[in-house]
């Protein structure tokens, strides 16, 4: 509770402003449970153009939103948990939008001048003042760039021309280059530090004082959410992340990525190319668009970023992935995107190949991996037995011969988080973030092509990966690094084992022991010890005290009202501890 008062000195007005949203949304129940309620400002109803009829995770939902950035991100990363959360609260979280009012170019513009170092007018030969797009944490512009060769030399030639004086019309110009240019939305930083100390503070109450909190991870959601919003607040991670994709598919000309102009960008304005693509719900509308064929090669693309690059883009919705002409596939704002280590990469494989082969004793290996890294102190570990039982239910719904027929990948993935869900698994926060990925792509390429196959198309990549783990040149690769992790340990070994002797000689080994539910145990001593301190004390007192008091005072039917009271007492204690006796039988 002190460190609840001095975060809340330091960001009061905050917490007050968040405590009234959830009040006014009517998410009262979740204001007591975190012990914020005496934050509350005065007057807090809930909202009138919001009723209470609707549920609870709808209210939750526009609560975030009415929050701003910070917790509208806090929102999308919940809504991947669907291996901690019920459907209907993901459900709700997916429609999460960080939209808000536009900022008056009169207010935008001297941010872009700021970071461009010069005026508008003198980078750009086009600016639209009007944003293509508004959202709680930027501004999107479309502008036109002179050609390179035209911006290298327009000075120069304007410059003759005016000395000249000549009448005759200028050199034709390269065509203009189309950007759009996103800005950063001012004042956002100190908000966003605020919101994260206060959240980091009540992930740590959650977990600390409500157990029944903890399967929900508050810390770790909390750690991802403040990685994922300093990055977002540095547009220079976004173009990095851009530029890196761009490298891994410079061979295929069918992915197009953005080029980025690095000399106009900065942390808090980025300028990329325009890709002048359709979303996939507008590609039937163009027959020079294949549909099938688009979905293919998207499909392509990001497999291969998961299991070939280890990089992906985390947020494929509609507005991101693009039909362009020519089929080709382009990918846009990389704002957000996922990280693979080459053992994720192989239990990824294992997922692939559960589903591709109906391979399910590697998927029961890795989820019993993730058991064992989400272990958590005062919870049962999963059963292995349930996790292989569930996992064999799984491939045989979704698996080679499955009964309902074509495999559709997010109908698989969002069962095999319910069964993490399940059988108490907690998913690496990657794995989530990568899954959900995962079945948003999934859903756009079904409406380029309703018929889309996955198997067919993830097949031969999953085949692909699997003969270059065990080829001959990859397994020397391994035995040359398990060779070097072995001398390494014999190195180290003689000085272990003889600072190990050196203490055991001396008296000095310590050992560091983590016995279950021992904290509890400790509790229960500690009340016990009190209650027998107190029984011990209040004992001495009556004994001091009786001979007197049972000769003094009121009678009552000839007896001494004292006495009476004392044999009352002592009934009273033999009943309760008979009682506690019997129950504690009866759990044993």
């Amino acid at each position: 509770m002190l460190q609840t008062a001095v975060v809340a000195v330091r960001d009061r007005a905050r917490l007050q402003e968040i405590v009234g949203v959830l009040l006014r949304f009517g998410l009262a129940d979740l204001v007591d449970t975190l012990g914020l309620a005496r934050f509350a400002p005065r007057g807090s109803q809930p909202h009138p153009e919001h009723p209470l009829d609707a549920s609870r995770p709808e209210r939750l939902r526009m609560a975030l939103e009415h929050l701003g950035p910070s917790f509208v991100k806090l929102g999308q990363i919940m809504a991947t948990r669907s291996d901690l959360l019920a459907p209907e609260w993901t459900a709700a979280l997916q429609q999460l939008h960080s939209h808000a009012a536009p900022l008056p170019w009169e207010t935008a513009q001297p941010l872009i001048e700021q970071s461009l170092g010069l005026p508008v007018e003198q980078v750009f030969t086009h600016f639209d003042p009007v944003p293509l797009a508004s959202a709680s944490m930027a501004q999107v512009y479309r502008a036109r760039l002179p050609a390179a060769e035209d911006r290298e030399d327009r000075d120069d030639r304007e410059g003759r021309e005016e000395g000249s004086g000549s009448d005759s019309p200028p050199a034709a110009r390269a065509a203009d280059i189309e950007v759009v240019v996103k800005v950063q939305r001012p004042g956002l930083r100190p908000q966003i530090e605020a919101d994260l100390r206060l959240l980091e503070h009540l992930a740590l109450l959650a977990q600390e004082q409500w157990p029944q909190l903890a399967r929900y991870r508050p810390r770790e959601v909390t750690r991802q959410l403040g990685q994922a919003l300093r990055e977002e607040l540095d547009f220079t991670v976004e173009a990095h992340n851009g530029d890196a994709v761009a490298r891994h598919f410079a061979a295929q000309p069918e992915i197009v990525v953005p080029a980025i102009h690095w000399a106009l960008s900065g942390p808090r304005l980025l300028v990329q190319d325009f890709v002048p693509g359709v979303p996939a719900s507008a590609v039937g509308a163009d027959p020079a668009l294949d549909g099938p064929l688009l979905a293919r090669r998207g499909a392509c693309a990001f497999l291969q970023m998961v299991l070939r690059d280890g990089l992906f883009h985390a947020d494929p919705h509609p507005g991101n992935l693009l039909a362009l002409p020519g089929n080709r596939v382009g990918f846009i704002d990389f704002g957000m995107v996922g990280r693979l280590s080459p053992q994720r990469r192989r239990q990824v494989l294992g997922l692939m190949r559960a589903l591709v082969e109906g391979q399910g004793r590697s998927l029961s290996g890795v989820l019993l991996d993730w058991a064992a890294e989400s272990e958590m102190p005062g919870r049962a570990p999963p059963s292995a037995a349930r996790i292989e039982a569930a996992v064999d239910r799984f491939v045989t719904r979704h698996g080679p011969g499955a009964s309902n027929g074509r495999l559709v990948m997010s109908r698989a993935l969002q069962d095999f988080m319910a069964l993490a869900r399940e059988t108490g698994v907690a998913l690496p926060a990657d794995m989530a973030l990568l899954l959900k990925a995962l079945i948003t792509a999934d859903q756009v390429l079904l409406q380029l092509d309703p018929q889309f196959d996955v198997v067919q198309t993830a097949t031969p990549l999953v085949k692909a990966q699997l003969l270059q783990r065990y080829s001959l040149r990859s397994l020397a690769r391994q035995r040359r690094a398990a060779m070097a992790q072995w001398m390494d340990l014999a190195d180290d070994a003689p000085h272990t084992l003889r600072l190990v002797m050196q203490r055991l000689r001396s008296g000095r080994l310590q050992a560091d022991l983590d016995i279950r539910h021992i904290d509890r145990l400790s509790q229960a001593l500690e009340r016990a010890a009190t209650r027998l301190a107190l029984a011990v004390v209040s004992g001495a007192f009556i004994l001091g005290l009786a001979p007197g008091l049972l000769t003094m005072g009121p009678r009552l039917w000839g007896i001494p009202l004292f006495a009476a009271l004392g044999v009352a007492g002592a009934a009273a204690s033999l009943a309760v501890l008979f009682t506690t006796m019997r129950r504690q039988k009866a759990l044993d």
